[in-house]
């Protein structure tokens, strides 16, 4: 059968580059050069592990520098590597801006980077085909920030290369046994690496520990920043007609989110703008409506969750995952406003999928489990995995999804991307409510 060929996006790249320029300005303006030079170097010199905020640390000018640094270099790299720009490209921007806040830096990422690129020439396969894992597998940049800082250079260096060459195959079988239900599925990959290295740097002698540095009291300033980047993104997606921008993200709202979900080859520019606008809006206001904290980490989660809106995040999926977080507070006896279940609130996104193919209600309960998993499952790995709720979330969508799948007789199917593509990319009429085959089977 022929299917419709998706086509490349010409402009994601160049838009990359221009928010990478956007947040390095951003920093420039909230404190002197030399301030922000000062706070480079401690952003260079720290380990880096979960949670170290970059504001906290260094201040708000320093953070934002290095974070259009890392995006403008992520960009660069694709821009030479990527083949196919496409929603894969725009998670890993959006991973790689938001991290920078707080555990990726410009020179940390490099040794993992590299060693995944020694993978590809190991293997003879062309590094295209790895740069969006070389980029994403920086969540493990801690572990090259503690040996290097606290011991030597060299040996963040080495640990780094070794990482980076050894990711790609465990994070290829760890795709497969997560069912496309973990956005993050990255994350559990790197989860796995560092539970298997914790133990032997203790076995060595080396003693890592996580770090809190949380920052306050810059609610009002950044949360009006991001209401504009907001309210610009979704401009920006009306501006190309705002009738038919509203149809198709009609449509991308009844999508499922699961893995793949491919919003930037599936629909026009304009809806994922509005879907990217209108997720980092109420990402922003969770946080601000629950007490919280806008600062580097939950900027970071942000940046992520807007990110994944042109990979499988919406409205419709994110919210109810969201409320089940919420209400995990209450089970677990732990304030929303803690730094920890601020960051599951927003990063337990990752299971978005739940509640795009079994319903909402499913979708609450993914979040009300990863509110408990995601306490205790990052407590081994001592900070050293940025993505630590990717971790918590493939532990529970391993075990929730054969669950659901033997006892849930209705749910959404799961369309492949190019059926997508060939239904909503043109001009061509929305689906029914309803598509066939709703009632049963999972059409992966």
């Amino acid at each position: 059968m022929n299917r419709t060929t998706p086509r490349r996006n010409p402009v994601l790249l160049p838009a990359a580059a221009l928010f990478g320029l956007a947040l390095a300005a951003f920093g420039l303006c909230q404190a002197p050069p030399a301030e922000i030079l000062s706070g480079l170097r401690t952003i260079f010199t720290v380990e880096d592990v979960l949670i170290t905020d970059y504001i906290a640390v260094a201040g708000m000018g320093a953070a934002f520098v290095n974070a259009g640094l890392v995006t403008l270099a992520s960009t660069a790299i694709l821009h030479v590597w990527d083949e196919s720009p496409n929603g894969a490209t725009m998670v890993t921007i959006g991973l790689m801006s938001g991290f920078s806040l707080f555990g990726k830096n410009i020179v940390n990422l490099w040794p993992i980077f590299f060693g995944t690129a020694l993978y590809a020439l190991a293997k003879r396969e062309p590094f295209s085909k790895h740069v969006n894992l070389a980029l994403r597998g920086t969540a493990l940049a801690p572990m090259v920030s503690f040996l290097a800082v606290r011991y030597h250079p060299w040996l963040g260096v080495v640990l780094g290369l070794a990482v980076g060459f050894l990711l790609p195959p465990v994070a290829e079988h760890a795709h497969r046994v997560q069912n496309g239900m973990n956005l993050y599925s990255v994350g559990f990959s790197c989860g796995l690496m560092a539970m298997m290295a914790v133990p032997a740097f203790k076995a060595f002698g080396l003693e890592p520990a996580s770090a809190h540095y949380w920052s306050t009291g810059n609610n009002r300033r950044l949360g009006a920043a991001l209401a504009a980047l907001c309210l610009v993104f979704i401009a920006a997606g009306l501006s190309r007609g705002p009738r038919p921008v509203l149809q198709k993200y009609w449509a991308l709202l009844r999508t499922s989110g699961r893995v793949p979900s491919d919003y930037v080859r599936t629909f026009t520019p304009g809806p994922v703008l509005v879907n990217m606008g209108v997720n980092g809006l109420i990402a922003t206001g969770y946080v601000l409506l629950t007490g919280g904290d806008l600062n580097g980490a939950t900027i970071g989660a942000i940046f992520t969750i807007i990110g994944f809106s042109g990979y499988g995040k919406h409205a419709f999926n994110i919210v109810p995952v969201m409320a089940g977080v919420l209400l995990g507070s209450l089970t677990n006896h732990v304030d929303p406003n803690s730094s920890a279940l601020q960051l599951a609130g927003l990063f337990g996104t990752t299971l978005a999928p739940f509640a795009g193919v079994f319903g909402w209600p499913f979708g609450v309960l993914a979040g009300l489990l990863h509110s408990s998993v995601v306490l205790q499952a990052g407590l081994p790995l001592e900070g050293m995995n940025l993505y630590n709720n990717g971790f918590s979330g493939g532990l529970v969508a391993i075990v929730l999804y054969p669950i659901l799948t033997a006892l849930v007789k209705r749910r959404r199917p799961v369309l492949m991307e190019e059926d997508l593509y060939a239904m909503f990319a043109s001009d061509a009429p929305q689906p029914p409510e309803e598509l066939p085959g709703q009632d049963g089977g999972d059409a992966v």
